[in-house]
Parts: structure tokens; C-alpha cells; sequence
């Protein structure tokens, strides 16, 4: 294990630094549920299609999966926090876009730019935590950041369904357009540098030996398997849940928040038990709890579409259980892949996040595609996500124990 720098000593535990990195986290997470309720009257206003409107979500996710290895390379380059600064002043900017246009071009391309500010916080808040720590405590802080992104589930969904009932959809744009801003405040008021700048050979010299040194890694590689296979799942529910609940089910949007808040619930639970488990056993042990946790969910949901139909609680009840789940994978899976690799945190981190968005991405865009008006997109998307996270658990032998690379 790597000793921790003399400039880092006591971030790790901080309450208002962790608390922050974790807001910066769940910025991610704000922007996009608080917009879900907002897609069905934006649709109807802007005479687009159910398929167009859903890929504010889709597109945000590509912006994010743009941002985030220039965020990484730049961040071990110049340090972490005038990339942050940059990154969250884009996301704000982008925002007032959002916030004032009536045409569906214009705001998907603005969502596509507040993505890319937002990969920096959610890249960064990573590496930040392999900064300061590592090992099973830098696997409790991923967890404590994960407990600090469930409030936006439980959250933004009701506050974007009361928005939209008071003022409008647009006023769900306006609602993350501030939430930037705030955040900016917190970066000034109680972040500070924790990485020493190495730039001394040129930037894809750099590039191309971090990734070296991170694809010689078999625990790493075996972390983003997991990761990318858990997020898919993820971002089908995200892009299908306002379709499934509001026109599939016939769920008033005034319900909708409350129905997706659920789902902040169940990863809310995980993380609070997998931080707890944590004390007795180690990450790779809690990512096969959560393996298995989606593995039902997913051979239940798979059922579902062979079936054709379900009932809606059925349904939702496997969400929320595959949900879960996550909440064991992503900490855990994310703190064994930054582990063996601490002196390219920034770029192993923002590789691990652009593999998470472009997975995210194609999955919320191809469910978007294929939506019919049936539960079929939600349930098969989210189904082999599932059963692909727990076969990766299963043969996790044959990615471990390869030989590894020289770097």
C-alpha cells in the first residue's frame, strides 16, 4: 500500500470535505433524475417525439463520457482543482441554456455540454478519494459518496415532478442551473489541492503510459467489467422509468417522485449495509453480494419479457432490488480498480468513468430507440445487466489471475 502524502493527511476523514466531493458526485445524479418528469410535457410542448425527448438523458451521459478523460489527463497535469472549477462553471452555463430555450435542438445540445462539465466532478470526487486514501477505507468513502448520491433519486424526481405540476418543465433546467452554481460555492469554501501536478512529458506520452500501467492491472481491468456492466442497468432505468410509470402504467406524474424515489430507498439500504459489511470483509466479497442481489433481479426481470407482461409492483419491486445491488458494485468495484494505480488516479479514474458513460450512453439511447410503448426496452436492458454482472462475478477467476503485463 502506498503511504498517503503529508498534504493529504486528515481530508480522509473530514466530514465537509467528503460531504462536498460527494455533492460533486451527485450533481451527476440531480441533473439527470430531476429532468425525468420533465420529459413527457416537454415532449408535448415542443411537438417532438417520446424518443427525441429522451435523449436529454442519453445526451447528457455522452457529454459526460467526452469530458471525462480530458478531465483526468489535465487534473494529474495541473492538479484537480482549476479543472473542477472549469468543469462546474461549464455545467452552470449550459444549465441557463437549458433554462431558456423552447427548441429541442438547442437543448439537447446544451445537456451534451452540461455532461462534459459535469464528468469533471464526478471523475475527480474520484480520484480525490484514491488521493487521500486507499484500500477498505478508501472502499467506505466510495460508499459514503454513493449514500450522498441516493438523495438525488429519492429527491430531485419529487422536486422535478413539483416543478414541472408548479412552473413548468422548464423549471426543472432552471433548478440544476442553481445547483451548479451552489456547488461552485462549495469547492471554494472547503476543497483545497490534493495532487501534485506531473507534467513533465507531453500530454499523450503521459496518456498512453497511464493506460499501460492501467491495462496491466487485472484487478483494475476486472473493476471496470463490473462497473460497466452494473451502470447499463442503471441508465435503462433512468431513460425508460418516466415512460414506464407515467404512460405504460398510467401513473399521474404528480406520483412519479414518489414511485423513483424508491429507488434512492433501496441503493440508500445497500450502501448503508455494504459500508457496515465493509468492517469484517473485503471489497472483492462485497461485490459478490451485490452480484448475486442483481443476478435475481435480472433472471426475474428476463422472465418478464418472456412473459411479455407483468405486473407493475413485480416490476418495480426488481428495480428497486437490482438498485440495490448497485450500491455493493460501483464502491466496491470502483476502490479495486483505482487500488493498484494511485500515481495515475486522475487518468485511471477517468477512464473507469468514460467506460461508465459510454456504456451509460449507449444503453440509455439504444432503450430509447427501442421503446414500443411496452415494458419490454425497461426489462430486458435491466435484466442482462444483471445476469452480465453475476456470469463476470462468476469467471472473475480468469480475469484475476492473468499474468500481468509489463508496464
Amino acid at each position: 500500500m502506498y503511504a498517503l502524502t503529508e498534504m493529504n493527511k486528515g481530508l480522509a476523514t473530514s466530514n465537509r470535505f467528503i460531504v462536498v466531493l460527494g455533492l460533486l458526485t451527485g450533481l451527476v445524479a440531480f441533473a439527470l433524475d430531476i429532468s425525468l418528469p420533465a420529459i413527457p410535457p416537454m415532449v408535448h410542448d415542443l411537438a417532438t417525439s417520446m424518443s427525441r425527448g429522451q435523449q436529454v438523458v442519453g445526451l447528457f451521459i455522452a457529454g459526460m463520457a467526452l469530458g471525462q478523460l480530458p478531465a483526468g489527463i489535465i487534473s494529474d497535469r495541473i492538479g484537480r482543482m482549476p479543472v473542477l472549477y472549469l468543469g462546474i462553471l461549464l455545467f452552470t452555463l449550459a444549465g441557463v441554456v437549458t433554462s431558456i430555450s423552447n427548441d429541442i435542438n438547442t437543448i439537447l445540445g446544451a445537456r451534451l455540454v452540461q455532461g462534459i462539465g459535469a464528468s469533471t466532478g464526478m471523475v475527480l470526487a474520484r480520484a480525490i478519494v484514491r488521493d487521500i486514501s486507499s484500500g477498505k477505507q478508501a472502499a467506505r468513502l466510495m460508499s459514503f459518496l454513493v449514500m450522498i448520491f441516493t438523495a438525488a433519486p429519492m429527491i430531485a424526481p419529487l422536486l422535478g415532478a413539483y416543478l414541472v405540476t408548479a412552473w413548468g418543465w422548464q423549471a426543472t433546467f432552471v433548478a440544476t442551473t442553481i445547483a451548479g452554481g451552489l456547488i461552485l460555492v462549495g469547492i471554494k469554501s472547503s476543497l483545497r489541492e490534493t495532487h501534485r501536478p506531473t507534467n513533465t512529458t507531453g500530454v499523450w506520452a503521459q496518456f498512453g503510459y497511464s493506460l499501460r500501467v492501467l491495462a496491466a492491472q487485472p484487478q483494475s481491468i476486472f473493476g471496470i467489467l463490473i462497473i460497466i456492466s452494473t451502470i447499463s442497468g442503471i441508465m435503462t432505468i433512468i431513460s425508460g422509468s418516466s415512460a414506464l410509470v407515467i404512460e405504460i402504467y398510467a401513473f399521474p406524474v404528480r406520483q412519479f417522485g414518489y414511485i423513483f424515489a424508491l429507488t434512492g430507498v433501496a441503493i440508500l439500504f445497500g450502501s448503508l449495509l455494504n459500508r457496515r459489511l465493509l468492517h469484517r470483509f473485503d471489497p472483492l466479497q462485497m461485490i459478490g453480494v451485490g452480484a448475486t442481489i442483481v443476478g435475481v433481479a435480472g433472471v426475474q426481470l428476463a422472465a418478464m419479457a418472456w412473459l411479455g407482461h407483468a405486473g407493475f409492483w413485480w416490476v418495480w419491486g426488481n428495480v428497486c432490488l437490482f438498485m440495490c445491488g448497485t450500491a455493493f458494485l460501483l464502491p466496491n468495484a470502483t476502490a479495486l480498480a483505482l487500488e493498484p494505480v494511485p500515481e495515475i488516479a486522475g487518468v485511471a479514474a477517468s477512464v473507469i468513468g468514460t467506460a461508465q458513460s459510454v456504456a451509460g450512453a449507449a444503453s440509455a439511447i439504444f432503450n430509447s430507440m427501442l421503446y414500443t410503448g411496452t415494458i419490454l426496452n425497461v426489462v430486458i436492458g435491466v435484466g442482462v445487466s444483471g445476469m452480465l454482472v453475476s456470469i463476470i462475478f462468476l469467471f472473475r477467476h480468469a480475469v484475476l489471475q492473468r499474468p500481468r503485463a509489463n508496464s
